[in-house]
């Protein structure tokens, strides 16, 4: 298993620069952020460590240079918009940056491995949702096969903030979802990104997800979560986690990762266990970023070799 990191939480630094301060630190892979050049919409979002605009067999020698010059390894590319958006405009927009990135991963990684998300309509039953689904998700798989990439979806409900109530922006946050997801699309290289951290915030059992859909798993985001109890007492889980749920570095939360990690190893895990730094504790500096990198790097490594 090899520890990796998210450059998402590097917002202006080049692949190189990353790369480099990543190398001396004793990090194996990078998940490169893939989002269009352009402004963020949101936090963590809008990055661009590698631009797949015009992406080609050069950009693709020049990015294994790089990785090759730092020791490094890319574990995926990582682009998270929402593809079932209601708006077809923005769907069209969305989905069509998604298969350049599916593109520029069969480029430049050996076995290309895309991590994003299924995406939703936050005001439609998760029935309705399914018929759209339906329509969108099998071409965008099947194209993503036809190139040898894998499609890993996170977890992630996607419901932090009024704009995203009552449903969500991501649709594949729960076990019968997923299994409605592979029963319409068994492909072998559609599987999931895996975060645990939105698990704990479920109350959804992260052991028993790793042996149910060991699989399918085909990338770990390595993400803590703390539950605040004066804020679940204030706002109760109908507010479906706004207000209480508060993201978190690895080790800092409420997360057994010995166990976690055990488990992975037990159904055949092996691959990479990529830190998603979405701490604000640990922002607003580049130095604070790069501390907590260093915090969640000292607590999962003990558990690679």
């Amino acid at each position: 298993m090899k520890l990796g990191l998210l450059t998402a939480a590097f917002p202006g630094k080049s692949l190189s620069e990353v790369a480099e301060w990543a190398s001396q630190n004793g990090f194996q892979m990078l998940e490169l952020a893939c989002w269009p050049l352009g402004k963020a919409t949101r936090r963590y979002a809008g990055v661009t460590t590698l631009d797949v605009a015009g992406f080609g067999q050069k950009q693709a020698d020049e990015t294994r240079e790089i990785m090759k010059k730092f020791g490094l390894e890319i574990s995926s590319l990582g682009y998270y918009p929402n593809p079932l958006h209601p708006d077809s405009e923005h769907r069209k927009v969305v989905i069509d940056h998604l298969m350049k990135v599916i593109d520029a991963a069969a480029l430049v990684m050996d076995h290309p491995i895309v991590g994003t998300f299924v995406g939703k309509d936050k005001d439609k039953t998760i029935e309705a949702n399914f018929e759209t689904f339906k329509q969108i998700w099998p071409e965008i798989v099947h194209y993503a096969g036809d190139k040898g990439v894998k499609i890993a979806i996170e977890n992630c409900p996607m419901i932090f903030s009024n704009d995203e109530w009552p449903g969500g922006n991501n649709l594949a946050s729960t076990p019968a979802i997923w299994r409605e997801m592979f029963s319409i699309i068994p492909d072998e290289n559609f599987g999931l990104n895996l975060d645990p951290s939105h698990l704990v915030w479920l109350m959804i059992d992260p052991l028993r997800v790793v042996r149910e859909f060991s699989e399918r798993i085909f990338h770990i985001h390595a993400k803590d979560l703390e539950i605040d109890l004066d804020g679940l007492y204030e706002n109760g889980t109908q507010s479906l986690g706004m207000g209480w749920q508060i993201p978190r570095l690895p080790g800092l939360g409420q997360i057994d990762w010995g166990s976690f990690i055990s488990q992975l190893y037990r159904y055949g895990y092996d691959y990479v266990i990529s830190i998603e730094h979405e701490d604000r504790q640990f922002e607003g500096t580049e130095e604070l970023v790069k501390r907590g990198f260093l915090i969640s790097r000292d607590i999962l490594k003990p558990y690679m070799h």
